[in-house]
């Protein structure tokens, strides 16, 4: 039986704004953020912090991050900003090292990436002058190279379809588009990390980003885990509803023991492309198993230095993290964040 999951973007968009309280969905969980300071971005530092992230969430959450009957585990890195604002190597060598003293095999431990490009300029892949890999024995897959996407398990929109031509032309102009329209509904998910593995756990990184105002943990977890994404692009007002059901697949979910960010780099303005003009730096490690919060958190952090550094906040337009509170995946109230800070 073909796995659907249909979309309706435009029904979200004309409720929310009448939603009585009555009708507003339950509460979801407050998860807790734990938060570790790094000293300096070394290997050693990440080496130390990462394994004290690990512990806390293990010792609070019950849940131990060891082999299953798969004994297998997925990392969801983030390449596609290009070189200097991707996932920091040291700390997925940090996470690879807790996972292997945790009982997990060097060869079950792999890496999945979106870009070959991207992935080999960053670091990831081996150079093609000299060979070297930085993570030697991990598989790394490569989600454009399509052997990756299983045809049972496809996200299936039918509104692209609906857009006025007109309405729809401006808003795929620039973007190449040969598919049928049939082939257009749907978007083909990766499934190693939620098939194969025993569980997975998401580093992204965070930028803005001009369609989905966020850049970051739901993101990395969906539209840069799935094919034929560039659609929503081209009909932009679906996009941020499209992450939202995305992130709220019950298999995906089961599956995505947490989200480890490294505040060592992040981007306000210009994004997704790298602008080293607008980046900033915390020595911060965050670990939640809650991605809208973490997004909301960042949301607040790019929105501040905007405007410190004179522009214009995230538009409010963008309900990415709205949509995604309303499916339970997770909650953007930043006030009632709860911090667990290990450092002090």
């Amino acid at each position: 039986m073909h796995m659907r999951f249909y979309i309706f973007a435009a029904i979200l968009m004309a409720l929310v704004p009448t939603l009585r309280a009555a009708d507003a969905p339950a509460p979801v969980e407050n998860l807790p953020i734990w938060e570790a300071r790094l000293p300096d971005f070394s290997q050693a530092s990440y080496d130390r912090e990462v394994e004290l992230l690990l512990s806390n969430f293990e010792q609070s959450s019950g849940r131990k991050l060891v082999p299953g009957a798969k004994k297998k585990v997925g990392l969801k890195i983030y390449a596609d900003s290009g070189p200097g604002m991707a996932t920091p190597i040291p700390l997925v060598k940090s996470v690879i090292s807790a996972l292997e003293r945790r009982g997990f095999e060097k060869e079950d431990i792999f890496l999945v990436g979106l870009n070959q490009l991207r992935l080999r300029m960053t670091g990831y892949l081996p150079s093609l002058a000299n060979g070297v890999s930085a993570f030697p024995g991990h598989q790394i897959y490569v989600l454009e190279s399509g052997r990756f996407f299983d045809p049972v398990w496809f996200y299936d929109s039918p509104l692209p379809q609906r857009f006025d031509p007109i309405f729809a032309e401006s808003q795929t102009k620039g973007v190449p588009n040969n598919s049928t329209k049939d082939e257009d509904r749907k978007s083909f998910l990766a499934t190693p990390l939620f098939l194969d593995a025993d569980f997975w756990i998401n580093l992204p990184v965070y930028t803005d980003h001009p369609t989905l105002g966020v850049n970051g943990s739901l993101v990395n977890a969906t539209l840069w885990n799935a094919s034929n994404t560039a659609r929503f692009f081209r009909s932009p007002a679906n996009a941020p509803a499209a992450v939202a059901e995305m992130s709220a697949i019950p298999e995906l979910r089961q599956t995505w023991a947490c989200t480890i960010v490294s505040l060592q780099h992040y981007q306000y303005i210009g994004g997704p492309f790298f602008n080293s003009l607008y980046s900033v730096s915390e020595p911060l490690l965050w670990l939640s198993r809650d991605p809208v919060m973490l997004d909301s958190l960042m949301l607040d952090r790019i929105n501040r230095w905007r405007k410190l550094s004179g522009f214009v906040p995230v538009s409010e337009d963008i309900r990415t993290l709205e949509f995604a509170q309303m499916l339970g995946v997770g909650s953007d109230d930043t006030k009632s964040a709860r911090f667990i800070k290990l450092d002090e």
